[in-house]
């Protein structure tokens, strides 16, 4: 299991029902590697939910986790906004603040407020992990992006395959989980099958460029890739070799049909 998986799933597990488990996996995440977890966080690959995860919960009093997942290209907007609104308010009033009497009457409205904007985002992989599988496939259908950007890695099949029947989803939304590494192989291969996302030469180029899409699926997509993309595939060492083998295989074969073949005189 990759890093990043491992990342993951702690950050899913941090919203369990179980109270033990809930608190070893934020512990876990709490002392995770600071350099490890600035690459995960820096990475367009990270999920929406371990983004929402450590604006929550790790990047206060840590700037270089801050940076690294403003630094994020795939950063939603919201959360984006949110994270240098909150977080830097938060630093604002603790600088400039003057000290105030304990008690009730020492919170202000506002900071009333912002608590609450903060427990409404925290509980937004902690609601989706307490859902019932029923519930989990209505979200599925009439979900948001970033809730079906989770739910497409839910170990049910049932809920992922929902995910891909969504009347909502996107053709960039098929070509993003085209090319995740960490979706389990079953959505790889609905996804291949589905004429309609094969339509999209770039579903197909991200399928056959994924090592985590099987073999037999990859396959007979090769014919489909350009000449240009099949030369990167050849070189790509991430995938299997009897891919890139093909590869070259089916270019040499196209160079040879485009050799012009001169007249034998008799």
């Amino acid at each position: 299991m990759s890093r990043e998986e491992k990342i993951e799933i702690l950050v899913l597990l941090s919203g369990d029902r179980d109270e033990e488990t809930r608190n070893t996996a934020f512990y876990t995440l709490q002392t995770w590697n600071t350099k490890e977890l600035q690459q995960v966080l820096s990475d367009p690959a990270t999920s929406v939910a371990v983004l929402d995860f450590a604006a929550n919960h790790l990047i206060r009093g840590r700037g270089e986790l801050r940076e690294a997942v403003l630094q994020n290209p795939a950063l939603p907007n919201d959360l984006r906004e949110w994270i240098k609104n909150t977080v830097n308010g938060a630093l604002a009033a603790s600088l400039t603040a003057a000290p105030t009497p304990a008690g009730p009457s020492a919170e202000s409205p506002g900071a009333e407020q912002a608590g609450a904007g903060d427990r409404e985002r925290e509980t937004l992989l902690q609601k989706i992990a307490r859902m019932t599988v029923a519930e989990k496939i209505a979200l599925a259908l009439k979900g948001n992006q970033e809730e079906r950007l989770v739910l497409i890695r839910d170990p049910n099949k049932i809920v992922a395959r929902t995910v891909l029947q969504s009347p909502k989803l996107t053709e960039a939304e098929v070509e993003a989980y085209a090319t995740m590494k960490n979706v389990s192989e079953e959505v790889l291969r609905l996804i291949s099958i589905n004429r309609s996302f094969r339509k999209n030469y770039s579903v197909v180029r991200a399928l056959v460029n994924n090592p985590r899409a099987p073999i037999d699926i990859t396959l007979p997509l090769l014919g489909r890739l350009n000449d240009r993309d099949l030369k990167g595939l050849a070189l790509n060492k991430n995938v299997a070799e009897v891919l890139r083998t093909m590869a070259t295989k089916l270019i040499k074969q196209k160079q040879e049909a485009q050799k012009v073949k001169i007249p034998t005189k008799h």
